[in-house]
């Protein structure tokens, strides 16, 4: 499985930095994901994460390195969706900040319950949205302080597409990915939390 994840992940990876829209948004985009892969491989030996997590940390780094080719406002996909059913923009976004609930939510999960940080499963659920939500709120700090300092090389980053309520929207697909993913994956991952010895989730 390891040597399967290095292979997709250096593979979008590269594709995602040939001939990119735009070279900045690229380097913006992808540099979370170049993040979380040094943080894994420095913590592979001494905190293996479970399978789920690593399957679900590279869906959310692909997410990011195709939104870094096309910039999150012209993935073709998501083009032929506005066609399809007559959207006024690409909502490729909304799917990258939905995983930047959903995803978080997950590592958060799996951190609090091995190192025991909260008794209870409904504290625990609580600070998992609460972290998940600041996350998400923190992440459009960074867009608003990029664009500040950058000006109009940071229009396909933040990519409003003209959406007035872009900020917003933006952090409520977090907040709704981040409880749909405590709701849909609780039991799944907690098979995989006992399987490494982790006892009563």
């Amino acid at each position: 499985m390891k040597a399967l994840w290095i292979v997709i992940f250096w593979v979008v990876m590269v594709w995602s930095g040939i001939q990119p829209k735009d070279s900045f948004t690229w380097f913006l985009e992808v540099l979370p994901a170049l993040i979380g892969f040094v943080v894994l491989a420095a913590t592979w030996q001494r905190f293996r994460l479970t399978p789920l997590l690593y399957i679900l940390i590279l869906l959310h780094c692909v997410i990011l390195m195709v939104g870094g080719h096309y910039t999150y406002a012209e993935v073709p996909l998501f083009d032929y969706f506005k066609e399809w059913f007559g959207f006024e923009r690409n909502h490729y976004d909304k799917l990258g900040h939905f995983a930047q609930g959903f995803v978080p939510a997950m590592i958060a999960r799996e951190l609090l319950i091995r190192k025991q940080v909260v008794n209870g499963a409904a504290w625990r659920n609580f600070l998992i949205v609460c972290f998940c939500l600041a996350f998400s709120a923190f992440y459009e700090l960074i867009e608003w302080w990029v664009a500040a300092l950058t000006g109009e090389d940071a229009e396909a980053f933040l990519g409003t597409q003209g959406y007035v309520w872009d900020t917003q929207s933006d952090m409520a697909f977090a907040l709704v990915g981040a409880i749909v993913a405590l709701l849909s994956l609780r039991r799944w991952h907690d098979r995989q939390l006992q399987a490494k010895g982790i006892g009563h989730v």
